[in-house]
């Protein structure tokens, strides 16, 4: 089976990062779009929140793949939770709702060019290692040398 493979892999992982720096860019352009209008309060993704719940979410799946891989499972059968695994990451892109916040400083727009810039950074080294990933199993599955 194929997931399996791909689940244990980074992929998930690089994944979820790429979707949270489009989803944080898109709040930090708003910010640019609306820093003159009178009122407006700063927003931002959490970047701390969002790496304590994809800290979680690994530490989750490699939890349910040591027990599974390790020599602890006593028959054929997955232990309880094995296939719930997959979720993991579904809990991590829900969470990138519940971490937008508001924020009452004026905040120029140094500040804000400054976090696009951090996040267009996060999010080229997400997909430049994806892209790396894609790459190796592209030449294992056509059994060339990478």
């Amino acid at each position: 089976m194929a997931l399996p493979l791909f689940q244990s892999t980074t992929i998930p992982v690089l994944e979820q990062v790429v979707n949270f720096s489009q989803a944080r860019h898109g709040v930090l352009a708003g910010n640019v779009a609306n820093l003159d209008v009178p009122g407006y309060r700063v927003r931002d993704l959490s970047p701390e929140a969002f790496q304590d719940s994809l800290k979680q979410a690994i530490e989750r799946r490699d939890n349910v793949a040591h027990y599974h891989y390790g020599g602890y499972a006593q028959s054929d059968r997955s232990p309880p939770g094995f296939e719930d695994r997959y979720d993991n990451f579904r809990e991590v892109k829900d969470s990138l709702k519940s971490i937008l916040y508001h924020d009452d400083s004026n905040v120029g727009i140094e500040h804000q060019i400054t976090e696009i810039t951090k996040n267009q950074a996060q999010h080229d080294l997400a997909m430049t290692i994806l892209v790396s990933q894609f790459r190796l199993l592209q030449a294992a599955i056509s059994e060339r040398v990478a």
